[in-house]
């Protein structure tokens, strides 16, 4: 569950950096009504997530599909 939180924060990060990127618009900033410690909270949780991801890939070794097996097909067995 921890992990597909992460996955869910990190992707929202991206995101945001994308809409950064092509319009110049955070969201994050928008979203916290330009409160900085809020947005420093924000920045640290997606951080987190992906620091979280980062260590379930290593200890995966890149198989994350052993971790969601209603998802894998019978090709794989």
């Amino acid at each position: 569950m921890i992990t597909l939180i992460a996955l869910i924060i990190t992707i929202v990060g991206a995101l945001n950096w994308l809409l950064i990127g092509i319009c110049g618009f955070n969201l994050v900033s928008w979203l916290t009504m330009n409160n900085e410690i809020a947005q420093r909270i924000v920045y640290i949780l997606v951080g987190v997530a992906g620091a979280w991801l980062v260590y379930f890939i290593a200890r995966k070794r890149g198989r994350v599909d052993e971790h969601f097996p209603e998802r894998r097909s019978e090709a794989d067995e």
